[in-house]
C-alpha cells in the first residue's frame, strides 16, 4: 500500500523495496524519481539545473496526494490494491499514468552494486501519436506501435525524449542502455543497469511552447554561423592539402557558391596524434588563409579513437584518459589496427585532448570541426565491459557524445569564439547547447535512405536537436555514373535545400581515385564527388538549387534564431506549425522548413507525382506561382528538375524561388 509524506515542495512516497520522490523541476515539469535503494541520487546527468516554479501547489494527506505545477499535475494514491499509481495530466486530461505488472518489486532486479535492471511502464493511450527517441534507418515517424534499443551506434542516435500527441513531453533522464516499447498495450522504459528510474513529463499549450520547456530543461542551441546556412562541400575524402585546394578553386572558377569544405579522416599521422600529416599537408595555415579569402570556412574531422602507435598514447592511458575495459585489453574497435577512445567523460581528458587541438588546429584558424565516431562505435556492444570516468558502461554510455561535443564547445568558447557549430554522428540529451549538428551517419547511396532520412530529420527535431542534415546522395556505394546514382543525386539535393544544414557528402564507385597525386596514403578517397561529376544535366540543376540556397540565407538563420531564442525546430512536423489539424499528426513524409514553406520531398525512384497535403490557409506553389485553398490533398507533378513546396501566400521568403528562374 505505501506511505506519502507531503514534503516542502515535494511529494515522498514509500512502501518496501521502493522509494519515490517527485518534484517540479522548473514551470510546467515534474520530475519523478523511484529507487529500490533507501536514498535517491542527485544526479542530474545532462539536465541543467531548473529555476524555482512559479505557480506549484501539493494538496492531499498520507493516502493520496497531487501536485500542480502549471499545465502538468500529478496524483499519487495507495488506495487500490497495489498502491503508487502515478496519474499525470495536462490540465483536466489525462495523459500518461503508471502501469503494474503484479508484484510491482520487479521494476528492479538486481545487477550489481546498487544498480538494477530497472523496467518502468505506462499504459497505453487510445489514439496516442508518439514523435522522436533520437535517429535510427527506420521508416517510421509516429514511434507509436514500435520498439526502440537505447544504445548508439554508426546511423543511430539516441535521444530518450518524446513528444505525445496528447500536449506532453518526455524525457527519460538515465543513460543506461537499455530499450524503449512504445507498444500497443504499453509504454516500457527499461535501463540495463542503473541506481533509480528517472523522468520528467512537462506540457504547453502548443507544441511550440513544450519545445520552449524542453529547451529550458536542457538548453538551447547557440546561434548558427552565418556561413553555416549555405552550401557544404564534402567526400570521403580528400587525400592533401593540393587535391583539397584545387576543388575549391575549381568551385570558385565555376562561380558556384561554396561555404565550407571538409578535410575528413586520416589526414593525421596516426590515430589519436591529433595532427596533420606533413607529407600531405605541408602549411595548413596557408591553406586556411587562401580559403579564407575565397570565402570558404575549413571544417575538420577529429576522430577519438587513439591507437598504441599515437605519441598521446602513453600518457593519456597511464593517467586513466582512455575508455577501458573491466575485463581483458584494451582494444573497443578494430580499424587499422587495434584501438579505444578517449573518455570526454573525464575533465583531465578534455583539458589534454583541447589542447592537442588548439595547438595543432586552432592555431591554423580552424575553427570548425567534425566530430564522427561520438557513439562511439564500439566491437562488440558489451557496454558493462566499458569503464568510463563517469562510470561502469551499463550505467552511463549514453553519455558520450554529449561529453565528446563538450569538449570542443568549451574549448572554442575559452579562445573566444561564439559562432561554434561541430558536425558530430551521435548525440544525447542536451547535446544542442553544445552546438551538435547531427547527421545521421554512413547509410545507404539508396532512395530508400533518402526516404528513412526524413524520418530521421523529423524525429530529431522533436528531440531538441534543431541543427540537423544527412549525406547528400548518401554515404556508401554511389555508383555515379548510373542513372539511378544521378536521379538520386538531384532528389537528395532537392531534400538539402530543405535541411538545416545543405551538406554533399559520400564515398563513391567506379571512378579513379587520386592515386597519382597520394600515392602511399593510408586511406585512399572514395571517388569524385563534385557537382561536376554526376552529368551535365544534373551539373545545371544542382547549381540552380545550391544558389536558391544561398539567396534563402536570411530565412535559414531566421528559423536558426527562432531555435536559439525558444527551441523552435528548423525542420518541423506538419503539427508543429498545425497542431489544431488532426491530419497533420500523420503526416510524416512533407513538412514544414520554418513557419512559411511547406515541402514534400520525392524520394521514390523515377517518380514524379506524389500527393500534398495543404492545411489550411493560401499556399502559393514554387513551381508555377499557383494559389491553393488548403484543407485538402492534392496531386502535384514535378520533373527531376523541379521540386515540390508552397509558401505561405505573402511571406516574402516567396522571391527567393522566382528570382531563381
Amino acid at each position: 500500500m505505501g506511505i506519502i509524506t507531503i514534503k516542502d515542495e515535494a511529494i515522498l512516497f514509500e512502501r518496501r523495496d521502493e522509494t519515490v520522490l517527485i518534484e517540479p523541476y522548473g514551470d510546467d515539469c515534474i520530475r519523478v524519481r523511484a529507487s529500490k535503494n533507501s536514498r535517491l541520487s542527485d544526479e542530474r546527468w545532462t539536465l541543467l539545473e531548473p529555476v524555482k516554479a512559479a505557480s506549484c501547489e501539493i494538496s492531499g494527506d498520507q493516502k493520496r496526494a497531487t501536485m500542480k505545477n502549471g499545465m502538468v499535475s500529478v496524483t499519487v494514491s495507495t488506495t487500490n490494491d497495489w498502491g503508487g499509481e502515478l496519474v499525470f495530466k495536462r490540465e483536466d486530461r489525462v495523459i500518461l499514468s503508471t502501469k503494474n505488472y503484479g508484484d510491482y518489486v520487479m521494476r528492479y532486479q538486481h545487477t550489481e552494486g546498487d544498480n538494477y535492471r530497472i523496467r518502468y511502464a505506462f499504459n497505453a493511450n487510445p489514439g496516442e501519436h508518439i514523435y522522436g527517441l533520437g535517429q535510427e534507418q527506420e521508416d517510421a515517424f509516429d514511434r507509436k506501435g514500435t520498439t526502440t534499443e537505447l544504445q548508439h551506434y554508426n546511423t543511430k542516435s539516441v535521444i530518450p525524449v518524446y513528444y505525445s500527441s496528447l500536449g506532453y513531453g518526455f524525457i527519460w533522464n538515465n543513460p543506461s542502455p537499455g530499450r524503449c516499447e512504445t507498444t500497443l498495450n504499453h509504454t516500457m522504459w527499461v535501463a540495463d543497469s542503473a541506481y533509480q528510474a528517472d523522468y520528467l513529463v512537462f506540457a504547453g499549450r502548443t507544441p511550440r511552447d513544450t519545445m520552449k520547456i524542453y529547451s529550458r530543461l536542457t538548453g538551447f542551441a547557440p546561434m548558427m554561423p552565418s556561413w553555416a546556412a549555405g552550401f557544404w562541400q564534402c567526400k570521403c575524402r580528400y587525400e592533401s592539402q593540393d587535391i583539397l585546394l584545387n576543388v575549391a578553386r575549381e568551385y570558385k572558377k565555376r562561380g558556384i557558391p561554396i561555404d565550407a569544405i571538409v578535410i575528413d579522416f586520416f589526414h593525421w599521422t596516426e590515430q589519436g596524434d591529433l595532427k596533420f600529416d606533413p607529407k600531405y599537408w605541408p602549411d595548413p595555415k596557408s591553406m586556411v588563409e587562401e580559403l579564407s579569402q575565397m570565402g570558404i570556412e575549413t571544417v575538420v574531422s577529429v576522430w577519438p579513437t587513439i591507437s598504441p602507435r599515437s605519441e598521446n598514447w602513453r600518457i593519456m592511458n597511464e593517467r586513466n584518459m582512455l575508455v577501458r575495459t573491466e575485463n581483458g585489453q584494451y582494444p573497443t574497435f578494430d580499424f587499422f589496427g587495434l584501438i579505444t577512445y578517449i573518455d570526454p567523460t573525464n575533465p583531465e581528458t578534455a583539458s589534454f585532448y583541447w589542447d592537442k587541438v588548439r595547438n595543432n588546429y586552432y592555431s591554423y584558424g580552424i575553427k570548425n570541426f567534425w566530430l564522427d565516431e561520438a557513439e562511439p562505435e564500439v566491437h562488440p556492444q558489451q557496454f558493462a565491459n566499458l569503464k568510463f570516468y563517469a562510470g561502469n558502461g551499463a550505467q552511463t554510455a549514453l553519455l558520450y557524445p554529449y561529453y565528446y561535443n563538450k569538449i570542443f564547445y568549451d574549448g572554442l568558447r575559452s579562445e573566444g569564439e561564439t559562432d561554434i557549430i561541430s558536425l558530430t554522428r551521435a548525440a544525447y540529451i542536451g547535446s544542442q547547447r553544445v552546438g551538435a549538428c547531427v547527421w545521421n551517419g554512413d547509410i545507404m547511396s539508396s532512395f530508400h535512405a533518402l526516404k528513412q532520412s526524413i524520418t530521421s530529420g523529423l524525429s530529431m527535431a522533436m528531440c531538441g536537436i534543431p541543427w540537423w542534415n544527412s549525406d547528400i546522395g548518401g554515404f556508401m556505394f554511389g555508383d555515379t555514373e548510373s542513372e539511378s546514382f544521378r536521379e538520386l543525386i538531384v532528389r537528395w539535393f532537392q531534400f538539402g535545400l530543405f535541411c538545416p544544414i545543405m551538406r554533399l557528402h559520400g564515398t563513391r564507385l567506379n571512378q579513379s581515385y587520386y592515386v597519382d597525386e597520394a600515392p602511399d596514403v593510408m586511406v585512399k578517397g572514395g571517388g569524385y564527388n563534385e557537382i561536376w561529376h554526376f552529368g551535365e544535366e544534373n551539373y545545371r540543376t544542382i547549381e540552380k538549387l545550391i544558389n536558391t540556397r544561398i539567396k534563402m540565407r536570411d530565412y535559414t538563420l531566421s528559423l536558426a534564431r527562432d531555435a536559439h531564442e525558444n527551441g523552435a525546430p528548423m525542420m518541423r512536423p506538419m503539427f508543429f506549425e498545425f497542431p489544431d489539424d488532426p491530419k497533420c499528426y500523420e503526416l510524416w513524409d512533407q513538412y514544414m522548413y520554418g513557419p512559411d514553406i511547406l515541402f514534400a520531398p520525392i524520394y521514390n525512384e523515377h517518380q514524379t507525382d506524389r500527393e500534398v497535403y495543404l492545411p489550411a490557409g493560401e499556399w502559393v506553389s514554387v513551381l508555377d506561382g499557383r494559389i491553393y485553398q488548403g484543407g485538402a490533398s492534392i496531386s502535384v507533378h514535378a520533373e527531376i528538375d523541379q521540386y515540390i513546396a508552397f509558401v505561405r501566400k505573402g511571406q516574402d521568403v516567396l522571391k527567393v524561388f522566382f528570382d531563381n528562374n
